[in-house]
């Protein structure tokens, strides 16, 4: 059953990853236009955040690839989906079609969130470098095999050799 699941977990993580490296790479072409976006929106300094948003963007689904950090990168790209959701797509300012088209964007957003949360609690599954790394199916800690050694019959105790009593002959000179 555990190895069924290893296979849907890897399925997930490449669509958790094929969702957000193609805008991330978008991005990283071209950061300054990005930071005028951003900049567009109001925010405080639009470079750095649109740097920390690239290589959040680049470097997060990497990991997700290779199932590395999954608690940490999981719960930091679903704060890093809403964050971009309600900076990008605030359809509350809009009217008409354009409001609609928004509010399905910031949904998409909410729902790679809640992807990447999911990711973060069930762990990357048997089929990735922490799977790989622990040498189990979950990626927790390897299970003993033989967790108590056989018991044997006791063994006797040896029987020493006497040592003699009393004084040692002398050696004879030649």
């Amino acid at each position: 059953m555990a190895a069924r699941n290893d296979g849907i977990l890897l399925a997930g993580r490449l669509l958790l990853a094929a969702a957000l490296l193609p805008a991330a790479i978008g991005r990283a072409l071209n950061p300054s236009g990005f930071a005028l976006t951003l900049a567009g929106t109001g925010m405080p300094y639009p470079n750095a955040v649109a740097t920390a948003s690239v290589v959040i963007g680049i470097f997060g689904p990497l990991l997700v690839l290779l199932g590395l950090l999954p608690r940490l990168v999981g719960l930091g790209l679903a704060l890093h989906a809403v964050v971009a959701g309600l900076l990008l797509h605030r359809f509350w300012e809009f009217s008409g079609a354009v409001a609609r088209i928004e509010q399905e964007l910031f949904l998409a957003q909410l729902g790679l969130a809640a992807g990447f949360v999911l990711y973060a609690v069930t762990g990357p599954g048997g089929w990735s470098w922490q799977g790989w790394w622990h040498g189990s199916e979950r990626g927790t800690a390897p299970v003993a095999k033989d967790p108590a050694p056989r018991e044997s019959a006791p063994k006797p105790p040896r029987k020493r050799a006497a040592a003699p009593r009393g004084p040692r002959p002398a050696k004879a000179a030649a």
